[in-house]
């Protein structure tokens, strides 16, 4: 498949709202492999159609728990709890800010064959579930910081 170029903060397409897929044709199941490899490439957690310039509601994650997640048109069905921690995001990359997000989320969406499926998740890939989809309604997770953005990529002070 191909790495797709991952579009960075300020591009105006990861400001959008994005379509409903109505079926996966061939195009739909190369993107979808596409954005796996793209994902992996960039040692990332999950990716939003969005992220590679395609106003899609599709997403990708892969925790590392041996699962991968292909999500299409995916809607949050409830969710509870809460977790606050850093979050990073490939579209902002060198950045972090700490996020307070649901704990505990139950996600419909559509898998590659377009089956109806629901995802519960918790910890990591709660918040992995509600930052991809806040891609697909044109949120950065940089909206809901509690304090900002930090650099990760930039030498500690001595004291």
């Amino acid at each position: 498949m191909a790495i797709r170029r991952i579009r960075l903060d300020g591009d105006e397409v990861l400001r959008k709202v994005c379509k409903e897929v109505p079926e996966v044709t061939p195009r739909i199941k190369t993107l979808i492999e596409d954005m796996f490899d793209t994902m992996y490439e960039a040692n990332g957690v999950g990716l939003a159609a969005p992220q590679v310039g395609i106003l899609k509601r599709i997403v990708v994650i892969d925790i590392g728990n041996g699962e991968p997640l292909c999500l299409i048109n995916p809607k949050i069905i409830e969710s509870d709890g809460e977790q606050t921690g850093d979050e990073g995001c490939l579209s902002l990359p060198g950045l972090v800010g700490e996020v307070t997000r649901p704990n505990h989320v139950i996600c419909e969406a559509y898998d590659m064959e377009m089956k109806k499926i629901i995802v519960e998740g918790t910890e990591l890939l709660a918040r992995a579930i509600c930052h991809e989809l806040d891609h697909l309604d044109g949120i950065l997770y940089k909206d809901k910081t509690n304090d900002g953005l930090y650099r990760t990529d930039m030498p500690e002070e001595d004291e």
